[in-house]
């Protein structure tokens, strides 16, 4: 039989029939196991876990057939002891049955950090140590003295710390700064625009302090407050505008960029995040 005509014979048709058969089967047979192994189409929401006890965690990730693992601890004030604080993935993430989901647990026990000894220490220095030790600048208090924004004195809660003692991480410690011998005045740096921490930041750089700080309406959630930003100040920022070293800036905080002066330096980032244009001359202190 030549070739020709074998292909044009039942038998050729049939082993074709048989190889289509196979084929279809196997491919068949592929999809059904790459479905079943990637689990396709059981993706479901990542429940919330913040604020859970490790035996609630446990029913809930059994519930939704995930798992869970505990990495690192914090102390933080947002959830009780003991209580799951934060979680990868976010909450209502859709993952397949099986995954892993990263969990960080709220310590029993607060870190103690040691306080470092800032004394005789130009206060950028002290903030930067203060940082680094895990702790915040509280309050600024001046007193005369031959010295200018240099480092006097440091306290908790109204007391004298020493250095090497131990405080709670996060603790803020008051400074005690002297003024010199004159009614030396610092300038009033413009905060409109400006997040918080960075605003706090830059008042305790001008030698000042964080007054009141008041959020509007549309601040609700912890995740608001962290995007809110300054719409007003008092005092309120021009190019003459000075003030006694230790003075109070109060800050109004809102996340409705209506709210912000038309005459405003401020542009949008390119994400939407509202920037504050730096001054052309700025001042150093």
């Amino acid at each position: 039989m030549s070739f020709k005509t074998f292909l044009k014979s039942k038998l050729f048709f049939r082993h074709l029939g048989y190889a289509v058969a196979i084929a279809s089967g196997f491919l068949l047979i592929s999809l059904l196991w790459l479905n079943i192994y990637t689990r396709h189409g059981q993706a479901g929401p990542v429940p919330d876990f913040i604020g859970l006890s490790l035996d609630e965690v446990a029913k809930v990730a059994k519930k939704s057939k995930l798992n869970f693992t505990v990495i690192d601890s914090v102390y933080t004030d947002s959830v009780e002891k003991g209580m799951i604080a934060e979680q990868n993935p976010k909450p209502g993430f859709k993952v397949k049955k099986g995954r892993n989901i990263s969990l960080i647990i709220n310590a029993i026990q607060p870190e103690m950090v040691p306080v470092p000894d800032l004394l005789d220490l130009p206060l950028r220095q002290a903030v930067a140590l203060l940082e680094n030790a895990g702790l915040e600048v509280g309050a600024l208090v001046y007193k005369p003295d031959i010295s200018i924004d240099v480092v006097l004195g440091q306290q908790y809660n109204g007391r004298e710390v020493e250095a090497n003692s131990t405080l709670e991480k996060g603790s803020q410690v008051d400074l005690i700064l002297g003024k010199g011998l004159s009614d030396k005045r610092t300038s009033v740096p413009n905060l409109v625009g400006y997040h918080f921490e960075r605003a706090r930041s830059r008042i305790i750089g001008a030698s000042l302090n964080v007054g009141t700080y008041i959020f509007d309406n549309t601040i609700i959630t912890a995740e608001d407050s962290a995007k809110a930003f300054i719409y007003q100040q008092n005092p309120a920022y021009s190019e003459n505008a000075t003030v006694q070293l230790g003075s109070s800036i109060y800050l109004w905080l809102t996340t409705d960029s209506s709210k912000l002066p038309v005459d405003s330096t401020l542009i949008i980032g390119a994400m939407g995040s509202i920037a504050p244009m730096e001054p052309s001359n700025p001042i150093e202190l």
